[in-house]
């Protein structure tokens, strides 16, 4: 798995929020992009999940976005705030999600949830998670399908020390199964923890290091 961006740019009501990025990302690796709010960090997670229209090419694995594909044809995501049915239990919103694919069962997301630190019979519905928990809902839901590409803006957001620790094991164990994982972070230490490449981005640009 490879994916390659050439020349990505983006502007947005007349400002730039990419400018010229040029990148080469391998499976098997954590990509750590570092730069403050408003960088552009976001901006290039939804430009390689297909979620924004860019100048420039975005390859992956030789197939163009927005010309070959739509999407990457595997990726899980978390991006910004996870949100899930407010009445349904984590199990539940997780079986609904698997079942638009059906790439996995139930023994698989019982798995993930076991991973990430849910409880598996905890019957609160969502609208009843603490912030902690719906990170870690909005981690699972990214990771159960092992794809191929896993993008996980700020992920240790809201997670107490332990969670944060389990945020770095899931990270060890999609990257030694073969997973590009690009993750954002504002605390550069743990970027550092939980990276083997950062990428810095300034006002959209990559910053050579």
């Amino acid at each position: 798995m490879q994916i390659e961006l050439k020349h990505v740019s983006k502007k947005i009501k007349g400002a730039v929020v990419l400018d010229d990025v040029n990148l080469t990302l391998e499976s098997g690796k954590v990509y750590g992009l570092k730069g403050k709010n408003g960088s552009g960090k976001t901006m290039l997670m939804r430009a390689i999940c297909g979620l924004i229209h860019t100048d420039g090419e975005i390859i992956i694995d030789g197939e163009t976005l927005g010309k070959q594909i739509s999407f990457p044809r595997s990726v899980g995501v978390l991006i910004e705030n996870p949100s899930f049915i407010a009445g349904y239990t984590g199990m539940k919103n997780l079986q609904i999600l698997a079942s638009i694919q059906n790439r996995i069962g139930e023994d698989d997301i019982r798995q993930t949830l076991e991973e990430i630190g849910l409880d598996l019979d905890d019957k609160r519905t969502f609208r009843k998670y603490s912030l902690g928990m719906k990170q870690r809902l909005g981690i699972a839901a990214a990771i159960m399908e092992k794809p191929d590409i896993v993008i996980l803006d700020e992920p240790i957001n809201a997670l107490d020390e332990s969670g944060a620790k389990q945020v770095r094991e899931i990270l060890k164990s999609q990257k030694e199964r073969g997973a590009v994982c690009i993750v954002a972070c504002h605390d550069t230490e743990e970027l550092k923890f939980l990276s083997d490449e950062i990428i810095e981005i300034h006002d959209g640009r990559i910053v050579e290091g």
